[in-house]
């Protein structure tokens, strides 16, 4: 091992010989190949005037972020990437950009076929490579099959970015084949890994802020196929992980944990408790791997310890929300898998309504 560090210091060296030598012949073309490589993310998303912006209608969320894409396709001229064949349904793929090919190596759209691993894999190997922001792609029950390479990336703590859409049984009439249950808490339990939920614009915005700006933390951005209402609570407090979405004066009663779309529900079920005099907190969770990383005195704010009367609702696997909820709450979720129908039926007939929340709730308080 001695002797090979001794030889690819030496080939390092000359390299760094080669590029002060190209620096003083071509400085201009030099100094952007070192902002390729520096990927500073953040100064170009906080350059963008329209980054943020708060949603005007009902809209899918991966509609929403394949929107986010196109506004930062020019301002960082690094990003690169594309989806196992499924680029119009993720909504990945670069508007007035060339795919890469062999005739077209300026391409920045990638056309990797059905190989979520080998995709992985590859987006994985290019970001090692450096001067890249790469991005990959496909249906959030397929990432079964990246889940490997979203691992190395975790523990080689790479910030690889994974658009996962078609997040829940929201998938509807594909069934229970492609409508995921278990994914999300399996990307949960990895450490070193941001799985994002977002339930409007604002929160979309956020995870590609934070993905994109993460030094060395893989995210997973995971998004939905039927529209959401944008919420007037969100806020680049999703930047946190977890905040409170709409609250009331004094403490709560009750506090209603969501993300994704049902945070919709939640706000719609606090409506209904609020006009019976029960005070109800919001709390949007779109990514609890980062909400856990905040500092306690945030955590207790949004989640304060003297209210024990919770319930926490995800259109997926429960495990993991008793943490929030404790032996005192409650959740919703998930316990089988999923069916083949209309989302507007599927979403009654699993009990994610407004009036089954208020009825959880009223069971606990």
């Amino acid at each position: 091992y001695r002797e090979l560090s001794m030889q690819h210091q030496a080939e390092e060296d000359a390299w760094k010989r080669l590029l002060e030598e190209y620096g003083k012949k071509y400085p201009e073309e030099a100094g952007r190949l070192q902002e390729f490589l520096d990927r500073d993310n953040q100064a170009k998303l906080d350059a963008i005037s329209d980054f943020w912006k708060k949603g005007e209608k009902p809209e899918a969320t991966r509609s929403i972020s394949g929107q986010v894409i196109q506004t930062i396709k020019e301002a960082i001229p690094t990003l690169i990437g594309g989806s196992a064949d499924l680029a119009p349904s993720n909504k990945t793929h670069m508007d007035g950009v060339t795919d890469f090919s062999a005739e077209h190596p300026e391409g920045r759209n990638l056309h990797f076929g059905v190989r979520e691993m080998a995709m992985s894999a590859i987006a994985n190997g290019m970001l090692l490579h450096g001067g890249c922001t790469t991005y990959c792609a496909t249906f959030f029950v397929f990432s079964d099959y990246t889940k490997p390479m979203a691992r190395l990336a975790s523990i080689m703590g790479i910030p690889q970015i994974f658009v996962f859409t078609h997040d829940s049984i929201g998938v509807g009439e594909d069934g229970p084949t492609h409508e995921p249950v278990e994914q999300l808490a399996m990307f949960r339990a990895m450490p070193n890994f941001h799985a994002y939920r977002p339930c409007d614009a604002t929160e979309v915005q956020a995870a590609w802020y934070s993905a994109l700006t993460s030094p060395h933390t893989p995210t997973a951005i995971i998004l939905t196929r039927q529209n959401l209402t944008p919420m007037e609570g969100s806020s680049k407090e999703a930047l946190r992980g977890g905040y409170i979405l709409e609250d009331y004066e004094g403490l709560p009663q009750l506090i209603l944990i969501a993300s994704g779309s049902e945070v919709e529900l939640a706000h719609q079920a606090a409506q209904i408790l609020q006009k019976e005099g029960i005070k109800v907190r919001v709390v949007s969770m779109p990514c609890m791997d980062l909400f856990e990383e905040q500092e306690e005195a945030y955590q207790e704010k949004v989640l304060p310890r003297e209210v024990k009367k919770r319930v926490a609702i995800e259109a997926l696997s429960p495990l993991g929300l008793d943490r929030y909820t404790g032996i005192d709450g409650a959740t919703i979720g998930m316990t089988s898998f999923g069916a083949s129908a209309p989302y507007k039926e599927l979403f009654p007939y699993f009990g994610f309504t407004a009036e089954h929340i208020v009825e959880v709730a009223k069971g606990i308080l």
